[in-house]
């Protein structure tokens, strides 16, 4: 029986940094002896290759510079193995795994994020079984094909849809949740896969395409009780705005200021897209639930329904440079192009 092969490709982050048993300072871990520091490795059933970027990223340094290359190595190497791991740092993984959705049109196979909360070398890490189990998941086949066929985030005994996740915990092992989408598999005593939530991709004749061009003029504003329309006024008339996402309060709820909606008008006619999302950890945006969102659906905003917002932002990266028409635009905005929303 041929056995998968994997390619793990490292990022940057604190999954990747041993302690220098002299200095107690953290440095980057070399990977080529990944085998001779995690032995249990061996085990798995599938063969196991390394990459690694040049430097290090710190997770607060990634940009969609980093998000190209790597959509570039799972390019190169799409045809040669059978799923990727991405060590990344969990600051900004869900804003990766988010990007990495929309980047990777018809993906058949699967891509998978993790890191951890200790360094590899810690005596407590939680990089071990979370760099273990990020491998097993994506060396599952079925009939010799994946199991997994989607960018994923594996963290703390669970798997989740990359697209739906965002990170709310800065010290805890369990760093990441997903509250508007059920969790892709657990680790436990065994490895459950809840197949009914996986997504059901294309046909696996449709050739993997690499989206490379992601618009970064963009901005997000989140409202608050007292926010002022000459800082708002600043962002909205920023010279090459090409959209903004808006965390909206609950259900897409916002303050119906005159000046406040005027602004928005203003925006609307210049074609400028603006998402509407929640404030909320979890739950929808529902224009035109109440009054105050009403007035938001007749002005014109896009709503991301139960999208994070790391998802939004990455969508509205994405979609930027097809040069949509806006009614086209809308539509694609509000459909789920991988699973990132409730249809």
């Amino acid at each position: 029986m041929i056995q998968p092969k994997i390619l793990l490709i490292y990022t940057g982050g604190t999954i990747g940094m041993i302690k220098d048993a002299e200095t107690g300072a953290l440095r980057a871990f070399d990977f080529d002896n990944l085998l001779l520091r995690i032995p249990e490795l061996k085990l798995l059933e599938c063969n196991i290759e390394t990459l690694s970027f040049k430097e290090p990223i710190d997770s607060s340094n990634m940009n969609p510079k980093f998000w190209v290359e790597m959509a570039e190595v799972i390019e190169s190497n799409y045809t040669t193995f059978d799923g990727f791991v991405i060590l990344h740092g969990s600051d900004t993984m869900s804003y990766t795994a988010s990007a990495l959705s929309f980047m990777l049109e018809n993906l058949a196979k699967p891509v998978i994020l993790t890191g951890s909360q200790l360094p590899i070398g810690d005596l407590r890490t939680d990089a071990k079984e979370n760099l273990i189990t990020s491998i097993q998941v994506a060396a599952l086949q079925h009939k010799g094909k994946p199991v997994i066929k989607e960018v994923g985030l594996y963290f703390e005994y669970k798997l989740y849809r990359g697209n739906r996740t965002t990170k709310i915990n800065a010290e805890h092992f369990e760093a990441f949740a997903s509250l508007n989408y059920p969790d892709l598999a657990e680790s436990g005593v065994h490895l459950k896969i809840n197949k009914e939530y996986l997504l059901k991709t294309a046909k696996a004749s449709k050739l993997l395409v690499v989206h490379k061009t992601m618009e970064t003029n963009i901005a997000l504003v989140k409202l608050f009780p007292g926010i002022s329309q000459a800082v708002l006024e600043s962002v909205f008339s920023v010279k090459g705005l090409k959209g903004i996402v808006l965390e909206t309060y609950g259900a897409g709820n916002c303050t119906t200021e005159p000046w406040f909606l005027n602004l928005l008008i203003k925006a609307s006619r210049k074609k400028l897209p603006i998402i509407n999302v929640t404030q909320c950890s979890g739950g929808s945006v529902s224009m035109g639930q109440y009054e105050t969102s009403q007035k938001l659906k007749k002005i014109g905003l896009i709503s991301g329904k139960d999208m994070t917002t790391e998802a939004a932002l990455c969508k509205l990266m994405y979609l930027l440079p097809k040069e949509l028409s806006p009614k086209k635009f809308k539509t694609a905005f509000e459909k789920s192009l991988r699973g990132e929303m409730t249809s």
